[in-house]
């Protein structure tokens, strides 16, 4: 059994990871919100544990069981988020905090009958993918909006930055997942973007927005 403390650690390495390729004692720290000095006594508690290999100055990276470790709290924290938006009415920029609580039930039966309960779901109300009760995540092939050139018909299927004040943000322009937009004109000088939806009038994204929207073609 891990702590909740020590498995906020693995997920936040996992995460780390899938955004680029170290997961540095700061950013850990960064990311949970903690000291460093805190996280580098954690790191060596886990690797004691061998869940991760942790060097100075290179940062951490999962071990196989580190890493399926992290895989079934990302699967729990997602389906609950999912369970949230789609049974219980929370908005999308409500959930992050519950599910973070909920992440930490660790039995297996619950979660499986939670994700059939669910009709098995591939991705959560953020776009982004559930790993099955094997750790295997579906592929999907997406773009940053950011880099999409005028013209272009895409659909939005996932928000990478989900604070909540750009969800408000997109809810108050009628963005969710599966929003379907065309690119009327991307503008040079601050790189922002006219987007016309399926139905109502066109309007502007700045590049900031834009770059958190991962889309495919529609």
């Amino acid at each position: 059994m891990l702590t909740r403390s020590e498995e906020d650690h693995l997920k936040a390495v996992h995460a780390l990871l899938q955004e680029g390729d170290r997961a540095l004692t700061k950013d850990i720290a960064a990311r949970l919100r903690t000291k460093a000095s805190s996280v580098t006594d954690m790191l060596k508690r886990l690797a004691g544990k061998k869940l991760l290999r942790h060097e100075p100055y290179y940062g951490a990276r999962l071990t196989a069981t580190g890493e399926a470790i992290a895989l079934q709290l990302v699967r729990r924290h997602r389906l609950w988020e999912t369970f949230l938006v789609e049974r219980l009415g929370f908005g999308w920029d409500e959930v992050h905090e519950v599910a973070e609580q909920m992440e930490h039930v660790a039995s297996e039966q619950l979660i499986d009958k939670l994700d059939a309960y669910l009709g098995h779901p591939a991705f959560d109300p953020h776009g982004d993918p559930i790993p099955d009760r094997h750790g295997r995540i579906r592929a999907r092939k997406t773009v940053r909006l950011s880099s999409c050139a005028q013209g272009r018909t895409v659909r939005i299927a996932a928000v990478s930055e989900t604070t909540d004040g750009l969800l408000r943000l997109l809810d108050a322009k009628g963005l969710r997942i599966g929003s379907v937009l065309t690119i009327q004109d991307v503008h040079a000088y601050d790189g922002s973007m006219d987007v016309k939806p399926r139905s109502g009038a066109a309007f502007s994204l700045s590049k900031d927005v834009s770059h958190h929207l991962q889309v495919e073609p529609a």
